[in-house]
């Protein structure tokens, strides 16, 4: 039987999830709102929904209702205010929690994002998810009575002490059988992105926060596509490097971009860590827009052609509006792989601009 409280939690869910796709573009462009994550939860703030509840306070007599009164008349204990009526709505705010799951949904619903067929799978041991064996040793409180019980039986049968006329069976230690959760091989679908970006000057504060977001929702996509998903962070320079998360969206450092050494250790972290034939593997550039010189956009071309197409689900870059960046190194791409679908790139104007390049990036279910 469903209970109403069941029913109102559930339209009440309805709401908030019709909310959240109604203002998504604001919701994934907001920084803040990332940093309100939990583990496997976000809170989002939904302004004008309001739960209804009842407000206790004093009665002090008279009111509404209460003895000989005139249309007009004010309330007892309130005056007239001097204020004009006003014409703005009223904030009344909630924060919901929702979790990444739930939001991975509606961001795949509202992109029309495919999901994603994994190109490469890992068997693993994994533990069933109820007891299915029997085992002749285990703890007292997983005993199998009935199993335990005919064992013993059987042995007393097959030594002549058994007696049908005193049938009494007296289990012995050899006669005990305890379930157990058996292990069988499952495949597993695991994923691993490697981020690049641009560290150098020509990338601001605000194109590092752009690419912050966006990284946050690709992975918040990801996750809900495979079992396990692990993250790279590169920071390309004359010789790049790989650095932890915090370091990649805070280093800043002087000079050019050489790209190519991105990519380079790129591949190499993909063959001495993860196999395509058990990684389904995303690499993910950023930047300004430019590379170091046209020489180095052969070599970039060079090594993706080559190298790193054949190993990824796909390659995707997207060049980040800067007031110094002039964007020649998408044009490059774009030339050198018109016609290639493993790699995608688009440009990100602005915080409206994330969902398209999401999507963009996505929307082919590699």
């Amino acid at each position: 039987m469903t209970r109403k409280i069941d029913t109102d939690h559930t339209r009440f869910r309805d709401i908030v999830r019709g909310k959240i796709k109604q203002d998504l573009k604001k919701y994934v462009s907001a920084g803040e709102m990332i940093g309100r994550q939990g583990k496997r939860l976000v809170s989002i703030p939904l302004p004008q929904i309001e739960l209804p509840r009842f407000r206790f306070g004093k009665n002090q007599g008279g009111g509404v209702g209460q003895g000989d009164g005139q249309p007009g008349q004010p309330i007892p204990g309130q005056e007239p205010g001097d204020g004009e009526a006003g014409e703005g709505e009223g904030q009344h705010g909630l924060e919901v929690d929702i979790t990444l799951e739930e939001l991975a949904r509606i961001i795949g619903e509202e992109l029309e994002l495919p999901n994603i067929e994994p190109r490469g799978k890992r068997a693993i041991r994994t533990r069933a998810g109820q007891f299915t064996g029997i085992s002749r040793t285990g703890p007292q409180s997983l005993r199998h009575f009935k199993r335990t019980f005919k064992q013993a039986l059987k042995r007393q049968i097959a030594s002549g002490t058994y007696d049908p006329d005193d049938p009494i069976v007296i289990p012995m230690k050899e006669d005990h059988r305890y379930r157990y959760l058996s292990t069988r091989e499952e495949p597993q679908a695991s994923a691993v992105v490697v981020y690049m970006m641009d560290v150098s000057g020509s990338m601001g504060r605000e194109q590092k926060e752009i690419v912050r977001i966006e990284a946050v929702w690709i992975d918040t996509w990801l996750r809900s596509q495979y079992e396990t998903l692990e993250v790279v962070y590169i920071v390309p320079d004359a010789a790049a490097h790989v650095v932890d998360q915090h370091t990649f969206f805070h280093l800043r450092e002087s000079g050019g971009t050489k790209i190519s050494s991105a990519y380079e250790l790129c591949l190499r972290v993909i063959e001495d860590k993860y196999p395509s034939s058990e990684w389904n593997i995303y690499p993910f550039h950023f930047s300004d827009g430019d590379n170091w010189s046209s020489r180095d956009t052969e070599r970039c071309v060079e090594l993706l052609r080559a190298s790193i197409l054949p190993q990824v689900n796909l390659v995707a870059y997207g060049p980040v509006k800067s007031a110094y960046g002039s964007g020649q190194f998408k044009r490059d791409l774009d030339v050198a792989f018109r016609g290639e679908d493993k790699v995608v790139t688009t440009d990100i104007q602005d915080r409206d601009g994330i969902l398209p390049s999401i999507k963009a990036f996505l929307g082919k279910g590699r």
